[in-house]
């Protein structure tokens, strides 16, 4: 049977995250508290960010950002696109 949480991104209770998917206290956040399917979203989100602002995820700066931009997109009030961000067809 899957394991269900009440996501804090989609607030309804859905599936949940096979095992944490990131390190530390956010890690565990996100395992409590994300569904598979927002950490889905994230993943594209996170591609979109990546390849936008032309990060490299071996920079610490970036991980850094990309972190920071993770907890705003669970726990804050959303990770917003670069300004001049234009979504494809």
């Amino acid at each position: 049977m899957a394991r269900m949480v009440q996501c804090v991104k989609l607030g309804q209770e859905l599936e949940g995250l096979e095992r944490p998917t990131y390190p530390g206290e956010l890690g565990k956040r996100i395992y409590e508290n994300v569904s598979k399917e927002a950490w889905q979203q994230w993943l594209g989100h996170q591609t979109m960010l990546i390849n936008e602002y032309r990060l490299s995820p071996v920079d610490p700066k970036a991980r850094k950002f990309l972190e920071a931009e993770m907890e705003k997109f669970f726990f804050g009030g959303g990770s917003a696109p670069p300004p001049d961000f234009q979504p494809g067809d």
